[in-house]
């Protein structure tokens, strides 16, 4: 946790995405100061959803995607939805897909939705990137413990 690392913090509600907020690279730090900035974002600022209430925190399921330095590729044969997630960049706009996402079984889906997430059209050229991810499962008590004292 001393270290620095991009940091993505999900919350999960009934199985369902409920906020997902996260850093491609670190700009805490060190990684702790990382998930407690994108854990109080991922339940506040999600622009998706309205933020997370206080009687909610007892359904929520947590999860932390420790991310390792993304590294470019040559061509989407390097890519693998299952081992990596991927980062298309076409000029300022970038999208991120985390790996192992059920659902995005294959390159091409996992592509597809970096693109519309940054808003880039499935023509245009981009930079591909590919990076690992360390996911932890949080302990419930302890996570809505610290995010009932932030929304407090």
């Amino acid at each position: 946790m001393k270290g620095k690392a991009g940091v993505f913090v999900s919350l999960h509600k009934n199985d369902e995405l409920r906020g997902c907020i996260g850093t491609i690279e670190p700009d805490e730090a060190n990684i702790a100061q990382e998930i407690i900035r994108n854990a109080v974002h991922s339940a506040t600022r999600d622009p998706r959803f309205n933020p997370v209430t206080a009687d909610e925190l007892p359904k929520l399921e947590y999860s932390v995607d420790i991310l390792t330095e993304p590294e470019p590729v040559d061509s989407e044969n390097d890519l693998d939805p299952k081992k990596y997630g991927a980062i298309v960049e076409a000029g300022w706009r970038r999208g991120l897909l985390l790996p192992d996402l059920e659902g995005v079984d294959t390159v091409k889906r996992q592509l597809e939705i970096c693109r519309m997430k940054a808003g880039i059209g499935p023509e245009e050229p981009v930079k591909l990137y590919r990076f690992e991810s360390e996911k932890i499962q949080v302990n419930h008590c302890e996570s809505t413990l610290v995010l009932v004292a932030i929304l407090a």
